[in-house]
């Protein structure tokens, strides 16, 4: 009789015993797991500037973080890298007072072949894709996909970087939209070679979808006539406009990427 209450001691020691030494990993396996979150993109506002566009920037900031996947940017095939250096490269524009309008950016993503709409027109105030459509490259600069570039005029070739949006006017185009290159030796000769944003009737997506591939400019971001009016209307009037391939000379040469004693380098 007493072995057998002392063997119920034991097993009820035992089995506290138990529970106590598996507790915390009971409760360590409760505890909620949170992914880490992306870094933010930040846009630094150390130089002085308009008040409403810095309160619009800082007020955006947390956007910009997380616009690129919000959008769906990636699905619609548009390439982190051309992202992250254009929204680089508007940081960089807005501190030097370059923009007027620092709310709209346009990316033309070359590293695209151009079958795809690879022109992503963004409203970062709002934080909304207002147009993503077709846009050309220059016919010297490839078949479907654009892998030369220069700055030489009659080149008939595209030109890499930033851009401002100026003014509009009535064309042998129609209605156009002049551009000002803001890099020297990438794309400062836009005005003297008539680099332009305009409509052309061989930007289409019948073209894109019987051949392969849209017709091609002498160089101008040329877009689909129905669409050109509103996407030129909405960028016009000192917006950024940034025209992106994964050229590494430009990637490694940009002043607008990387100035001296503002922007690291890569």
């Amino acid at each position: 009789m007493r072995n057998k209450t002392l063997r119920k001691i034991h097993f009820y020691f035992s089995s506290l015993l138990l529970f106590l030494l598996h507790l915390p990993f009971v409760f360590a396996k409760s505890r909620p797991t949170h992914e880490p979150k992306p870094l933010p993109l930040k846009i630094h506002n150390n130089s002085p500037m308009d008040p409403m566009a810095k309160s619009t920037l800082v007020k955006n900031d947390n956007l910009f973080a997380s616009l690129y996947d919000s959008l769906r940017l990636n699905i619609l095939g548009l390439s982190r890298q051309a992202f992250d250096y254009a929204m680089q490269g508007l940081d960089y524009l807005t501190q030097t007072g370059r923009l007027s309008n620092e709310k709209i950016i346009s990316i033309a993503d070359f590293s695209l072949p151009s079958s795809k709409k690879r022109l992503f027109v963004i409203d970062l105030e709002k934080g909304t894709l207002v147009y993503n459509t077709y846009v050309a490259h220059g016919s010297n600069s490839g078949l479907e996909n654009a892998r030369q570039f220069s700055n030489t005029p009659s080149s008939y070739q595209s030109s890499l970087g930033f851009y401002e949006t100026r003014d509009t006017y009535m064309g042998g185009n129609g209605y156009s939209l002049r551009l000002e290159g803001l890099e020297p030796g990438f794309n400062d000769n836009a005005e003297r070679r008539a680099i332009v944003v305009h409509g052309a009737p061989y930007v289409n997506e019948s073209l894109a979808r019987t051949r392969g591939y849209i017709g091609r400019s002498w160089g101008c971001p040329a877009l689909p006539q129905e669409l050109s009016r509103p996407v030129i209307d909405k960028i016009k009037h000192g917006t950024c406009l940034f025209i992106y391939s994964p050229n590494q000379y430009y990637l490694d040469h940009s002043k607008v990427l990387h100035p001296a004693g503002n922007l690291a380098s890569r």
